[in-house]
């Protein structure tokens, strides 16, 4: 045996792996938002999911990653373990597509004309041309990824030119006629043979696509080969089922062993059926026919889609199963536990459903902040012990979300390669800690309401007066932030900064109204050390505002923030009409509501000056 045929073949199966991944991994960046869209609207019928199952896979050309992510789908209450089932049948039969591809090798040197340029030695070099090109020639959004398709799709049939020269060398000395001839007759042999190379790969469609190569060699035969793809199936699934395991929530673990029932089903339905019709002579005369790329890519897809017809109608039987194998967990009372469950591993190959449950998170963590502000303000006028309560534990929850999501963005971060999710990953970045920033806001105005409690100290009619009006400008505020982030609207977003200046301004004019109450002696010491600790904190509550607007501008129109250009000094100098038309509007709504009050609480002390 030839040691350098051997290196060219074992050279020849890492440039195929190499290439099947780089592929794969470019198709499922550059689909992620149509699969996420796609995956989340799944229904009920199992007709419909096995169809989404079937083309969310011949587009990522991966069956793992098809179910995996909608093992993490599961995990995170997207969609119901019910419902996945069609979508792991659909995804067994979309992986054949990759085997359909490779069968070009069938095309030989004596095809004419415009077909010699689907040839594997012709597509190769312009697809690593092309790619290559991309790479160095351009830089566009996608750029990148499109590149990694094509030099991808360029080095894994390189691979295979390379595996099926060294085969046809190796074919020669004897040894895999013998090896050949031996699984020919002996199925349980073959079985186990496709099972294990599956599992090592973790990828049925790159044991194919070996198979596919090796056949070139003339002798494989049908009686070989079936029993191997049938042990494909079924070491496949025992990978994809272990990756579904990893820190899943029981539904999640399902759905992995769901795959491995189906799988031990469909071989067993391959096996008996092949048997049977081979006994009543249907196959003779395709028995002891050589191999080719073309027959073993028709087989396989045959296999799967009779599969998949006879056994879709019993997908429940694997549902009952699985519940049975997998037992359920006590669950936890916690109301976001679904929101902290979507922070799953499982969506790092697949960035867009990452960040959607980022989003989900970071959505929930606003709202509860924003829960926990109200409930403070409205503790400073009346104190209650159970809603101190709630807020400290709301305020415990926001500290774990934070420390979670923020660990899973440092982790998901390794696995981004479009600067638009880059992008987004820097922005909740900063979300995730601004957000847990209201909190702590919201926390120091409801300690100030506890401790006053315990003082008993009271704000003055008119210093409640002023807050309500602050707290109303501040609850517009938290609106616009609210509409900036959640539907990355511009307007609402560039809304937020002038609201902010007259907060800026309220609090100035307040806290010298408050210094002329403690002057004239009508507000203790105490309340006012109270009052401008809550003027404070409700000013820092619309900073984190501004800097929500702020990342939403970057977001939408990343050129009017970019580095050099200015854009919060531009709207501070007077220079932008938009700015100053929307500040001045809201410091006459609210600055002239606030004066009157201010106007009512001077003519107020004059009256008793006079009386006294």
């Amino acid at each position: 045996m030839n040691f350098f045929s051997l290196l060219t073949l074992f050279g020849g199966l890492a440039m195929f792996l190499y290439g099947m991944r780089l592929m794969g991994d470019g198709l499922k960046e550059s689909s992620s938002g149509t699969l996420k869209v796609a995956m989340e609207h799944v229904t009920n019928n199992p007709v419909k999911a096995f169809l989404l199952g079937l083309v969310v896979t011949a587009i990522i050309q991966s069956s793992t990653a098809t179910i995996v992510i909608t093992s993490g789908l599961v995990g995170a209450g997207i969609i119901t373990l019910h419902q996945s089932l069609g979508i792991v049948i659909g995804a067994n039969v979309g992986t054949t597509v990759t085997g359909q591809i490779i069968r070009l090798l069938d095309i030989d040197s004596s095809t004419g004309g415009w077909l010699q340029i689907f040839k594997p030695s012709s597509l190769a070099p312009i697809a690593l041309i092309a790619g290559t090109i991309l790479y160095m020639g351009f830089k566009f959004r996608n750029s990148k990824t499109l590149s990694n398709i094509l030099i991808g799709f360029g080095i894994l049939f390189s691979g295979l030119l390379n595996m099926t020269g060294a085969v046809n060398t190796l074919a020669d000395n004897g040894v895999f006629n013998d090896l050949f001839s031996s699984l020919s007759g002996n199925p349980l042999l073959g079985y186990l043979t496709g099972a294990t190379v599956a599992f090592i790969l973790q990828s049925s469609s790159a044991t194919i696509g070996i198979l596919q190569a090796f056949s070139l060699s003339g002798q494989l035969l049908f009686s070989s080969i079936y029993s191997v793809i049938a042990g494909v199936y079924l070491g496949d699934c025992v990978t994809t089922a272990i990756v579904c395991s990893i820190g899943a929530k029981p539904d999640a673990r399902r759905v992995g062993i769901v795959n491995i029932l189906y799988n031990l089903a469909k071989t067993a339905l391959v096996l008996i059926g092949v048997t049977l019709f081979h006994q009543f002579g249907f196959l003779n005369s395709l028995w002891n026919r050589p191999a080719n790329p073309g027959l073993i890519a028709d087989t396989n897809t045959i296999f799967n889609l009779i599969s998949a017809i006879v056994l879709l109608p019993s997908v429940g039987l694997y549902e009952k199963a699985a519940m049975k194998i997998v037992k359920s967990e006590p669950g936890r009372t916690d109301r976001y536990k679904d929101k902290l469950d979507a922070l799953n591993p499982n969506f790092f190959s697949t960035p867009a459903l990452a960040l959607r449950s980022c989003y989900d998170l970071l959505l929930t963590m606003f709202y509860l902040a924003r829960e926990n502000i109200e409930r403070s303000i409205g503790l400073l006028e009346n104190y209650d012990e159970a809603v101190m309560k709630q807020i400290r534990e709301d305020e415990d929850t926001l500290d774990y979300m934070t420390d979670h999501l923020s660990s899973y963005l440092a982790a998901l971060s390794a696995h981004l390669t479009q600067d638009s999710h880059i992008q987004i990953l820097n922005e909740y970045y900063k979300m995730v800690n601004d957000f847990e920033r209201l909190g702590d806001y919201a926390m120091n105005i409801a300690e100030t309401a506890e401790q006053m409690n315990r003082e008993d100290v009271v704000f003055s009619s008119y210093a409640r007066e002023e807050l309500s009006i602050l707290h109303e400008l501040i609850d517009h505020i938290l609106d616009l932030a609210e509409q900036a982030f959640k539907r990355r609207d511009y307007k609402s977003a560039r809304a937020i900064e002038p609201l902010e200046e007259v907060v800026d301004d309220i609090v100035d004019a307040l806290k010298e109204s408050h210094l002329k109450r403690l002057s004239s002696g009508r507000c203790n010491v105490y309340a006012g050390t109270h009052f401008m600790d809550t003027l404070g904190n409700l000013e820092r509550i619309s900073d984190i505002c501004s800097n929500v607007g702020l990342a939403t501008v970057a977001r939408v129109k990343p050129e009017l923030t970019a580095e050099g250009h200015g854009y919060m000094s531009n709207l501070h100098s007077g220079n932008d009409e938009k700015f100053n038309t929307q500040y001045q509007e809201a410091r006459t709504q609210y600055y002239d509501r606030l004066r009157k009050v201010m106007e009512d609480e001077s003519g107020s002390d004059e009256e008793t000056a006079e009386k006294g």
